[in-house]
């Protein structure tokens, strides 16, 4: 890439990231004024965007269970949704070229409905990275939004192998046999160590899988996806995660201005847009509510999975572009699909920044949709009268966890939004259960009457501080503590009503500190004789 394109999309990022939205925004709109100056794509961002695309659906892979996309709330929800879209927006386009709009006058019916076909995806990239922004990415409604998007990535390697008459070849029963590689596939992973060939050896599965799905005709996202699957689960599956999180990103931002690089609006291009955002964007997003609800999923799930599938998606523009080669399309709906796709993320992204605030305000609302009838996996269990709770059971929290069982034992209770963390510590023998502490309906339906003291680790200060607002919502009055990481954050929560807090940056030397000496005093070694010369000193 050039270096004035990275400043570009530098400047536009840090803009973005000034009036609280995501620097992808940004990143669309440096696209834009590439473009306007003469910037043409070329191989070199086409190939950073499809990398950063591989990456990303590897990465998902990772963390996808495959199990869950076999429940009727998941399946069901993403066909019904994407067939009542079709019909809505499609119907739309119709009436409005029916009443005379110009710019819809001369789309026939296929061409409508290929259109809102189009429009009836939610963006991958998007989602992902909000949820990832917000750490959310493994909570309940967190995984309902993933396995719906994988099911529209189904639905659309599908439709492209129909639509452009490209099957798959006779190779490609051949990838039913790539299970068998896990075992193998796993000691590589083991052996390639903590830095860069653990890295290399992400990419490697990533884009290879890619190119092997497309050598057998089939899409090569697809190949991504599979390959981050067979490796989900194993022991470092997570920190394989974590190294490609930065290089994912990286070439993610060869995908934003690629989308932007390849348009140049015209005025009534801009204003069809902006009635597709304004219009059609919000009607698609009340029917992922309604059906989600309908599949009796919780009202909150349901709300917090529509506000991240409340965008237009990228496929849009893969279908877009099919369609302008085929002669089914004119040109200027290409422009069109990209400039929705960007005024939805706009949009989308406001209402992600706020969207706990924005549930906690219509909750009494929506919670009238709410089946009667829940879901096994959304009943809370009891807390079993303990008086210590532990909200957050990754590293930190497992700590703090441990740590307070010593004392208080039985006593002490965790929750986590993870349900695969919460396996793991009922098998170790932990008392832990499935709870989301950023849920409302979590929190009313559980009995805190005994509750003395809970403990916020959290990934980050908007959970805790949703969490501590949520606690006073429901009278509860004991304790609140957290761990915060910055002099700031720790006035917030106080502020918001937190009794005790503790900086993990700044106190970890002194507990590490601390802890050393006591092991060395209860060794009998040399430490007190080094204490009291230091005090003779």
């Amino acid at each position: 890439m050039d270096p004035l394109w990275l400043l570009i999309a530098l400047l536009f990022g840090l803009a973005a990231r000034q009036v609280y939205l995501p620097p992808l925004v940004g990143f669309l709109l440096a696209g834009f004024v590439l473009h306007a100056l003469g910037v043409q794509g070329g191989e070199v961002l086409q190939e950073a965007a499809n990398i950063g695309v591989l990456l990303l659906l590897f990465t998902i892979g990772l963390k996808l269970r495959l199990r869950s996309l076999l429940v009727p709330e998941i399946w069901g929800s993403t066909c019904i949704h994407m067939l009542l879209t079709v019909l809505f927006i499609g119907g739309f386009l119709m009436l409005a070229g029916a009443v005379g709009l110009a710019w819809f006058g001369h789309l026939e019916w296929r061409s409508a409905a290929l259109v809102a076909f189009a429009l009836s995806f939610s963006s991958t990239v998007f989602a992902v990275k909000i949820l990832e922004e917000r750490g959310e990415m493994k909570t309940r409604h967190g995984q309902v939004s993933i396995g719906i998007l994988v099911i529209q990535d189904i639905v659309a390697v599908a439709f492209l192998a129909l639509a452009t008459g490209k099957m798959p070849g006779v190779w490609a029963f051949g990838l039913l046999l790539l299970p068998l590689l896990r075992p193998l596939l796993n000691k590589i992973m083991e052996r390639s160590g903590h830095g860069e060939l653990l890295v290399l050896f992400g990419l490697v599965m990533a884009v290879g899988g890619g190119e092997l799905f497309s050598l057998t005709g089939m899409k090569d996202g697809l190949g991504a996806l599979v390959f981050g699957a067979l490796l989900g689960g194993l022991p470092k599956s997570n920190e394989l995660a974590r190294s490609l999180l930065r290089f994912k990103d990286l070439f993610l931002l060869g995908f934003f201005l690629q989308i932007g690089i390849a348009t140049l609006p015209e005025f009534s291009d801009v204003m069809v847009a902006v009635l597709l955002a304004i219009l059609i964007l919000p009607l698609k997003s009340l029917l992922w509510f309604l059906t989600m609800t309908r599949f009796r999923l919780r009202a909150r799930t349901s709300f917090l999975s529509t506000m991240e599938l409340s965008s237009y998606s990228e496929f849009g523009l893969i279908v877009a572009a099919m369609a302008v080669t085929a002669g089914w399309l004119g040109q200027q709906w290409l422009v069109v699909i990209a400039l929705s796709l960007t005024f939805s993320f706009v949009i989308a992204a406001i209402a992600n920044a706020h969207v706990h605030e924005l549930y906690a305000r219509l909750e009494p609302w929506l919670y009238r949709f709410q089946s009667k009838t829940r879901l096994p996996v959304d009943i809370h269990p009891d807390l079993g009268g303990a008086e210590i709770l532990v909200a957050g059971m990754g590293r930190v929290g497992t700590g703090a966890y441990e740590t307070m069982r010593e004392v208080f034992g039985d006593k002490v209770i965790g929750i986590d939004a993870n349900q695969n963390a919460i396996l793991w510590h009922q098998e170790k023998g932990h008392n832990a259960i499935l709870g989301d502490a950023e849920d409302l309906d979590f929190w009313q339906d559980v009995d805190t009457k005994n509750l003395r003291l809970v403990m916020l680790a959290m990934p980050t200060l908007k959970d805790m501080h949703q969490t501590v607002m949520l606690l006073k919502h429901v009278g509860y009055e004991g304790l609140i503590a957290a761990v915060t990481r910055y002099e700031d954050d720790r006035l917030a929560l106080e502020k918001a009503g937190v009794d005790a807090t503790f900086n993990i940056y700044k106190e970890a030397g002194a507990g590490f500190a601390e802890h050393v000496r006591q092991q060395l005093t209860q060794s009998g070694r040399c430490l007190v004789d080094l204490e009291v010369s230091a005090e003779g000193k």
